[in-house]
């Protein structure tokens, strides 16, 4: 390909991913105004959210299978239009249980444009120069989740929240339209394997069981909930048969046999838990600033948004140069980072500034950019054409299993960590305490009765109760990022990079 076609067909491909990356997140901060509009719960309108992670997990891990049946090509450009068509079914549905519906399909017919584009990406470039390339993709994982919340609160203040959807309408045709244009003539060979109606059954079963738990555990009080234990087991049994199934079958709907290559299978665990420490202070950061320390969405998402700002500037330079070093150095470099910000963060007061949160999720985004694309490089290292496909695919269901295993994780912990801080200090608020009756006579020389001072006191413990427990996740992510520095040494060194 000339240098000018080489060069839109990066930008096309990574902005396809990037979409359907950004609608992972642009619903989160919207959902209690869709729930309001569309006259439900709060609880009801999650589902939004937890609808598309659902079905979008399902179909993930099959890219591989999809891609040989139809076409790298084919398939890529199949899977964004019909995604764009799922979006505006979403801005124009006129009750909720049709934007359920749509989101369903969003997640479905979607599910395959991150792996496919990475696929692609791969495929254009030769080896010596897949690093810059994968650099400018993996923008695309960091940024997406990040912008998602900014742009979500943006367009639901500015207008309405029908265009978080409606505004994938263009940009989705684009993307559709171009990468046909520029790529039709590199479709990959075709071949039209038996469906594995037993493995796909299984997956779907299994996988969509263990999303639900994941998405709704926090909510239903976990494993005191007689519906997320009989989730919990239904999805440990359906996975277990399903690996059983695909490593004797013969046309398997999901490659497992990935995993038996010792890069695959440790990156692939790397990423998971990588993803989980970043997705999971990604979620939990906006919730804390809007939910006690009087932030709007708008502004929860300038100050997460700062974590990509680092993280573009540097995916490039990481990916033009990671032939150069061992992708486990960088690798290890960046989970430091991330720990020593989120070490740092686990310092923050009540009175923290906005700057100062500001800038942790700016330098944070040093660590973010050095260890997806490393992590990235070593999976895919070593294996045929014909497998970038199915391990791209297993590679982002990995990372969106973490994401979710994160958000529940983190947010779980956050409120338990908190309750038990409540705790804590409540033990100490008793009629012998100086401080705090000196503190519920001033409220009541303002005006304030004693039942209106001590629901005040209350609520200023609470306060410091949950920034106390946001500081606790903050060292569970930085100690996370650490633990990953020995696994990513036992990997292989990718021939060619750092010798």
């Amino acid at each position: 390909m000339s240098r000018g076609k080489l060069a839109l067909s990066t930008a096309v491909l990574g902005f396809g991913s990037f979409v359907n990356i950004l609608d992972m997140s642009i619903a989160n901060v919207s959902v209690p105004t869709i729930a309001g509009d569309l006259g439900v719960s709060y609880t009801q309108g999650t589902w939004v959210i937890t609808s598309y992670a659902v079905s979008e997990a399902i179909m993930m891990p099959l890219t591989g299978w999809l891609a040989l049946r139809f076409g790298q090509v084919r398939m890529f450009v199949m899977a964004t239009l019909l995604f764009t068509l799922a979006s505006v079914l979403c801005g124009m549905a006129p009750t909720f249980p049709v934007l359920v519906v749509a989101r369903v399909l969003q997640g479905l017919v979607g599910a395959s444009m991150i792996p496919l584009s990475q696929a692609l990406l791969t495929s254009l470039y030769p080896p010596q120069k897949r690093g810059m390339a994968l650099g400018l993709w993996s923008m695309t994982t960091i940024l997406a989740p990040i912008v998602g919340p900014l742009a979500g609160g943006w367009l639901t203040e500015t207008f309405s929240w029908h265009w978080i959807f409606l505004i994938n309408l263009p940009f989705g045709s684009a993307v559709a339209l171009a990468s046909w244009h520029l790529l039709k003539d590199r479709e990959t060979t075709r071949r039209r394997l038996p469906v594995d109606y037993i493995g796909l059954l299984l997956l779907a079963i299994g996988v969509g069981a263990l999303q639900i738990v994941l998405d709704k555990g926090n909510e239903l009080d976990w494993f005191g909930s007689g519906e997320i234990i009989s989730l919990a087991c239904l999805s440990f049994v359906a996975l277990s048969f399903f690996a059983a199934w695909e490593l004797t079958e013969a046309h398997p709907v999901v490659d497992l046999r990935l995993f038996a290559r010792r890069n695959f299978a440790i990156g692939s665990l790397c990423l998971m838990f990588g993803s989980m420490a970043f997705f999971g202070t990604v979620v939990l950061i906006p919730l804390w600033l809007q939910s006690f320390q009087g932030y709007t969405p708008l502004w929860a998402g300038k100050v997460v948004a700062f974590g990509g700002v680092l993280a573009m500037m540097l995916g490039p330079v990481v990916g033009a140069n990671i032939h150069r070093i061992d992708p486990r150095a960088i690798a290890t470099f960046g989970f430091s980072v991330f720990a020593c910000v989120a070490f740092w963060s686990s310092n923050f007061t009540p009175d923290v500034d906005y700057w100062t949160v500001a800038i942790s999720r700016l330098l944070m985004g040093v660590g973010i950019s050095c260890f997806f694309l490393p992590i990235i490089t070593i999976n895919l290292s070593g294996l045929p054409p014909g497998q970038i496909a199915s391990a791209s695919g297993l590679s982002s269901f990995m990372r969106n299993l973490g994401s979710s295993f994160g958000t529940a994780i983190m947010v779980s912990l956050w409120d338990h960590k908190a309750i038990a801080h409540h705790a804590d200090m409540v033990e100490h608020v008793t009629a012998f305490d100086r401080t705090a009756n000196a503190y519920l006579d001033l409220l009541q020389t303002v005006g304030l009765n004693a039942e209106q001072a001590l629901a005040t006191l209350d609520n200023t413990i609470n306060t410091q109760a949950y920034l106390m427990a946001t500081n606790d996740v903050q060292t569970v992510s930085g100690l996370m990022m650490l633990a990953l520095i020995l696994p990513i040494w036992l990997t292989r060194r990718p021939a060619g990079h750092g010798d």
